[in-house]
């Protein structure tokens, strides 16, 4: 039999083995070309959410109380100290459910380890390599312990094992030694919030913080591990095995480690919703592809059926109050695609939540869930859509994998056009070019703080 706490030293051994070893050189050429786009994409998300009025709100009332510093607060104009930069940019990335996944995950590595990557960078005038690096690094090892963790499903993913990766992030571009990495994945690993899934489901706004938490706590974590501080022998196993899930299996977090690279499966979203929503939204579009746009009018609607996967059934809410709460509604997801034949930003803000049309169709949906297709996720997001007419027709649409994810994958020119929509409103069209430039080329950076020209984002 194996003794356990071999099995907890190899793992952790691994891990931390992977974080200090690897260098960018090893890392495979079709991976790197994901980080890159997830980075660009990341700060364009972040741009746009740092808009939203509670951000703009959270500026006015933080902003005056923290430290100067050289990070830039994306969206703002403004500098300062990395862990408040980095905790504002998380929360910001998440406003708009946006930013990019990895459904292997179970969550979104990226938005945990990017503000404090580029914050720590910007401080101190690392390297776009080495910030490549470590975020290639953070994303992997955060990625691989969110799918090893088997979490209860009010347990909201993040500022879980996000911090994990935002401390490993800051480990890796700090130059961290071996010791004091093996110590901080488990101090890092004992410091995550227990925020619930709830707030999803009311459109609370706080839960926009817990990815701020991670970048926040991650640095901290790393402050309390140099320090000495230490964890619990087995931190990882505690926290997703017991505490915030029933089971954490380490052998799937380490298998393949440095070789199957988790950071090169990710997804884009182009639908501003929560992920669960996706496989709705693209069964219905392949319902616009199979009938002509004039086949139906909204008035002859009597029930629209959705058979998916438990996750997006968890998300059925029939009336929400909120843009943000909208976000994490299969009904408000599919009535408002059905509105407006599009799925642009603009479809799932305030006026669209509000529209009478919209709040109708809203009730007239049937969620069920499919054992077989709760079965077959995260591999495959299943969702069949049925739209039952007045005169009987019923019209059919179905997802088996999503748009974006590595099976399906997104056309260049989508992401480039998101990126665009995104980021120009708020920087203008030359910085944005300028950013979306240095981003795809981080090695050739000397110094990130010239990081599109050394402007304030």
């Amino acid at each position: 039999m194996t003794d356990p706490d071999l099995q907890d030293r190899h793992y952790l051994d691994a891990l931390t083995d992977f974080v200090c070893g690897t260098r960018l050189e090893d890392i495979p050429a079709a991976v790197l070309d994901e980080v890159r786009l997830n980075f660009a994409d990341t700060l364009a998300v972040i741009a746009a959410g740092m808009q939203t009025p509670e951000l703009q709100a959270l500026l006015a009332v933080h902003a005056p109380l923290t430290a100067p510093g050289a990070a830039c607060v994306i969206g703002s104009g403004r500098r300062m100290n990395p862990m408040d930069a980095a905790g504002l940019n998380g929360t910001a990335g998440v406003c708009l459910e946006l930013d990019a996944g990895n459904s292997r995950s179970h969550g979104h590595p990226g938005i945990h380890c990017l503000p404090s990557a580029l914050a720590l960078a910007q401080e101190t005038r690392a390297s776009g390599a080495d910030t490549l690096l470590a975020f290639a690094v953070g994303y992997e090892v955060c990625a691989r312990v969110g799918g090893a963790a088997h979490m209860r499903i009010m347990v909201q993913p993040h500022g879980t094992y996000g911090v994990l990766g935002a401390a490993l992030t800051v480990a890796k571009l700090r130059g961290l030694p071996r010791e004091r990495v093996r110590a901080l994945i488990n101090v890092a690993g004992a410091t995550p919030m227990g925020g619930n899934r709830q707030t999803m489901l009311d459109g609370a706004t706080v839960r926009n913080w817990y990815a701020g938490h991670s970048s926040q706590m991650g640095q901290m974590a790393v402050r309390l591990a140099e320090a000495g501080f230490t964890g619990p022998h087995a931190a990882l196993d505690v926290t997703f095995g017991q505490v915030l899930g029933d089971a954490f299996d380490s052998t799937q977090a380490v298998r393949g480690l440095g070789e199957h690279w988790y950071a090169g499966e990710g997804y884009i979203k182009l639908y501003s919703g929560a992920r669960h929503l996706h496989c709705a939204i693209d069964a219905l579009r392949d319902l616009f592809d199979r009938h002509p746009p004039d086949a139906f009018a909204i008035e002859d609607i009597v029930r629209i059926d959705v058979r998916t996967h438990r996750l997006a059934v968890f998300c059925g809410a029939k009336v929400v109050d909120s843009a943000f709460g909208g976000r994490f509604s299969v009904p408000f997801a599919l009535a408002t695609v059905l509105f407006h034949r599009r799925w642009d930003l603009d479809c799932f803000g305030e006026a669209a939540v509000r529209h009478p049309a919209i709040r109708d169709l809203m009730l007239r949906m049937d969620l069920q869930e499919d054992e077989g297709f709760t079965r077959a996720f995260p591999g495959r997001q299943i969702c069949v859509l049925g739209i039952v007419l007045k005169d009987g027709t019923r019209l059919e649409g179905r997802c088996e994998v999503m748009r974006g994810e590595p099976d399906n994958p997104h056309a260049p020119m989508e992401i480039e056009k998101k990126f665009f929509d995104l980021a120009t409103p708020v920087w203008g069209r030359g910085l944005a070019e300028r950013v979306q430039a240095d981003s795809l080329r981080l090695e050739a950076i000397t110094d990130m703080r010239g990081f599109a020209g050394g402007a304030d984002l």
